[in-house]
């Protein structure tokens, strides 16, 4: 099929016919049916079929990789110039606990690596997102390259939302106020590492798919990734249950197996206080639940980033969280009028 002759539809009756008569779709194929999507070559109700198709069957880890090509095709050049070292997408949201990965990724950057990271909000998935929690501890949540280089500098990481990198992107993710469900593009938006830092962190919620992001990535030969079962689907290491880190050094995959460290069982808060990240860090506040998740996800970044087997990760982990800066690095609002705490005793949807 060329470049010609090819019409949406006809993506959409390649995947639609049936479990005997459909097939998926190949790499190329993939690319080409979400080029076409990103450029208007489809009429929303075409949209809509594609991705809920796509949905009920899952997609492959060919089809994820030609999705997630057409849209790297859309990043901004100028995010690619940060020299990033390590990029994580915080597309799940948070619902039992606050996002300690957050104090894991502000001790990497204070310890000398460089840290990307990015987001959305989906508001009908009643989840607590880094985008609501940035503001609350005094960070901006950055609109540009150059915002992003300037807080970078001064903290070692910062996070923009999706909407300013890849609004193509951010605009799929978005259908699922209208679909009620959502799509692939969740997927897309943690493989898309739009500052194409060196490494590559991510964290799923379902079972199995975090194979699939590591033959995905293989596909797209990306370099170094690691992929994991995170706490609520979020790239946090959750201290209470064993996991598996997936693991890709170009077409080289590996995985290991990590147990728990936390054998204390834990209640959830009945609310989420954004302001207890920064009475964790101070040392204001203990927490043991606090301490395992964000060592547990620090180790994971420095099997990634500095190649260390898991006890060493952990032992560094370990050195750095004890010998940081206790000082809150900025300064907080000086009005809680504005500040949200999150009931977590609502309904929140899954992934």
């Amino acid at each position: 099929m060329t470049n010609t002759e090819v019409k949406f539809k006809d993506f959409i009756r390649i995947i639609g016919r049936g479990q005997r008569a459909g097939r998926t779709l190949t790499q190329s194929e993939a690319k080409q049916a979400m080029s076409m999507l990103i450029n208007g070559e489809a009429t929303p109700e075409q949209q809509g079929a594609f991705l809920m198709l796509l949905r009920v069957r899952e997609e492959t880890a060919e089809e994820l990789a030609g999705f997630t090509e057409a849209f790297r095709g859309f990043n901004s050049e100028s995010l690619q110039l940060l020299s990033i070292d390590l990029d994580m997408g915080c597309y799940a949201g948070k619902r039992r606990h606050l996002p300690w990965f957050l104090l894991a990724a502000m001790l990497l950057g204070q310890n000398g690596k460089r840290v990307f990271l990015h987001g959305t909000h989906e508001p009908d998935s009643k989840r607590l997102y880094l985008k609501e929690v940035l503001p609350q501890l005094g960070f901006d949540i950055c609109e540009s390259s150059e915002q992003a280089r300037t807080r970078i500098n001064s903290f070692g990481f910062a996070y923009m939302d999706l909407k300013s990198i890849n609004p193509q992107l951010d605009r799929i993710v978005q259908l699922r106020d209208l679909f009620g469900l959502r799509s692939c593009a969740n997927t897309l938006a943690r493989l898309l590492n739009p500052s194409n830092a060196t490494h590559s962190l991510q964290g799923i919620f379902h079972r199995k798919v975090d194979e699939k992001h590591q033959e995905t990535a293989a596909l797209l030969e990306d370099k170094n990734t690691l992929c994991f079962r995170g706490e609520g689907g979020e790239l946090e290491f959750n201290p209470l249950r064993d996991v598996t880190f997936f693991i890709n050094r170009g077409t080289a995959k590996s995985t290991v197996d990590i147990p728990n460290t936390l054998d204390t069982y834990v209640t959830k808060p009945k609310e989420l206080d954004p302001l207890c990240l920064v009475s964790v860090w101070t040392g204001q506040t203990k927490d043991d639940y606090a301490e395992h998740a964000l060592l547990g996800t620090l180790a994971s970044m420095l099997i990634l980033v500095d190649k260390l087997d898991w006890e060493a990760a952990y032992a560094k982990a370990s050195r750095m969280w004890e010998a940081r800066v206790k000082a809150w690095p900025v300064t907080l609002p000086s009005t809680k009028s504005d500040a949200v705490t999150f009931d977590t005793s609502g309904k929140h949807y899954v992934h």
